[in-house]
């Protein structure tokens, strides 16, 4: 949790946005890489594919803050490319992808911290929103927008997490933490050779 404080702007944006993508890691604490892939809702999420979602978020962040907006093609091979970055491909793995979400999430947070949320950028299409052309907007918009999503795709990861098994998130993260066991809270043990154990 991201406890309260009397942060500046930046500074909070970054531990809200921070909080999440902690989350997003803490839905894989304890799992097999064959649960990290399941689909256990009716849609075609899993876990392995958020996280691979969000990590690829992330790179894009970086790339947009640094460099500028760049626009992607909205045609079929865009499309595909983007519906691919949901799941993971038969050569990767979520281990694998943990160590890169870890490297990528801290450039990200990095990253953000060297920019004014008050600058100038460009947001590209959303089609999927109905807006078909580049706007103007200031970096604050854009850093909230992905707290936003990292939000919504950590709340898709709490539901499938306890449809695997039960757990939640909250309690996976104190988990990790070393949180003592109070009346509200019985520490999760992983099984040796577990993702993050």
């Amino acid at each position: 949790m991201y406890a309260p404080a009397r942060d500046d702007e930046l500074t909070g944006l970054i531990n809200y946005a921070d909080q999440q993508l902690g989350a997003l890691r803490a839905a894989l604490y304890g799992l097999t890489e064959e649960q990290a892939r399941m689909t256990p809702c009716r849609s075609a999420l899993s876990l392995g594919g958020l996280l691979k979602h969000a990590e690829q978020g992330m790179a894009g962040a970086i790339h947009r803050l640094r460099e500028g907006t760049e626009l992607i093609a909205l045609d079929e091979a865009g499309f595909a490319a983007y519906m691919s970055g949901f799941t993971l491909g038969d050569d990767e793995t979520a281990a694998g992808l943990v160590d890169r979400f870890d490297a990528t999430r801290g450039e990200f947070l990095a990253t953000v911290a060297g920019i004014d949320p008050d600058g100038e950028a460009l947001a590209p299409p959303a089609p999927w929103a109905g807006i078909y052309e580049p706007m103007p907007i200031k970096n604050r918009y854009y850093l909230v927008h992905q707290v936003e999503e990292f939000a919504r795709h950590a709340g898709h990861a709490d539901i499938l997490r306890e449809q695997i098994d039960g757990r939640s998130i909250p309690a996976l993260e104190m988990s990790i933490a070393g949180a003592l066991p109070n009346r509200f809270f019985t520490p999760f043990v992983p099984e040796p050779g577990t993702l993050l154990a």
